[in-house]
């Protein structure tokens, strides 16, 4: 059975001189359940965006087919939702303002008074009750990032897709606000959809990590299913035992594999991409846990 998100055999294509054509990525067949977070990773040229930008109705593909709920993707729509790398919000409306207008784009009929408890729903959910009378001239980076993030979850989408989000931010707020949305994720079951280039980004937020080979004629190589539990959180992260083995695998693909893949798998199947767990799922690791496995505590406590 397909899944809540299936995309069935896209391939993207440019024209180019002499009457031939770019093959940006092709037979790509990726799946998706409701409530899952993935991310996906390789270098640029891959198509990463432009694979968003399909899933969003901003883009079409060249050949194949989005389904999302059950239905084909024709153009865009307020149950996709999407967060770019800048903030993209109008400068002459306040915090208040900016979400209050998507909100009324998806519910016309709505009198102010709902519009201003909906859109404070998700003001409050992101951490900025107080700011909602700042306009983003008056936002640190990470204020207008959080209200692109309300403004998008406050038309409470089927998919939540993000370009590299977070990209732009100086560490601290990036950690910050990646916890953010992990919360939010978890709490809501929100379905999403996000770009990265960060392993370790990709490690945390993600169920899945979609690897993509080299560009142009980018192919989705593996599939990564996070192995590490649903509950981590990172301060712990780096302790658990299946950490490194997952960190390795993605970056030893993105550092050799991804360069070689296709011409040194000539049978490789695209509709039967594999499915990679590293290692073997564990409980979760809590504070004074890992003084249960013989070795892995001292190993681990002088890393950084």
């Amino acid at each position: 059975m397909p899944g809540f998100i299936s995309i069935e055999d896209i391939a993207k294509r440019y024209p180019a001189p002499g009457g031939k054509s770019t093959t940006i990525f092709e037979h790509l067949w990726m799946s998706m359940e409701r409530g899952e977070f993935a991310c996906i990773i390789g270098h640029s040229g891959c198509g990463k965006t432009t694979v968003l930008n399909i899933l969003s109705g901003l883009d079409q593909p060249s050949e194949g087919t989005v389904i999302v709920d059950g239905q084909a993707i024709d153009g865009t729509s307020l149950d996709r939702a999407v967060i770019f790398q800048s903030h993209a919000l109008l400068p002459w409306r306040t915090v208040m303002g900016n979400v209050a207008y998507a909100v009324t784009s998806k519910w016309p009929k709505w009198d102010k008074a709902k519009v201003k408890a909906h859109a404070q729903t998700f003001i409050d959910l992101v951490g900025l009750t107080g700011s909602e009378q700042k306009r983003p001239s008056e936002l640190s980076g990470g204020m207008k990032q959080r209200v692109g993030i309300a403004r998008a979850l406050s038309i409470t989408p089927k998919i939540l897709l993000m370009d590299e989000p977070f990209s732009a931010l100086d560490a601290l707020t990036r950690g910050t606000l990646q916890d953010e949305v992990r919360r939010i994720c978890l709490e809501t079951g929100q379905t999403t959809f996000m770009i990265t280039h960060d392993v370790d980004e990709a490690i945390y937020l993600a169920d899945k990590i979609f690897l993509m080979t080299n560009g142009p004629g980018a192919v989705l190589a593996e599939v990564v299913e996070n192995p590490l539990p649903k509950d981590r959180v990172r301060t712990d992260l780096h302790r658990h035992p299946l950490y490194y083995a997952t960190r390795n695998h993605v970056i030893d693909f993105l550092v050799s594999r991804s360069k070689t893949f296709v011409s040194e798998t000539p049978d490789f199947n695209p509709r039967n991409v594999p499915v990679v767990r590293p290692g073997r799922a564990e409980p979760s690791i809590v504070a004074g846990a890992l003084e249960a496995i013989p070795n892995v505590g001292q190993k681990n406590r002088s890393l950084p």
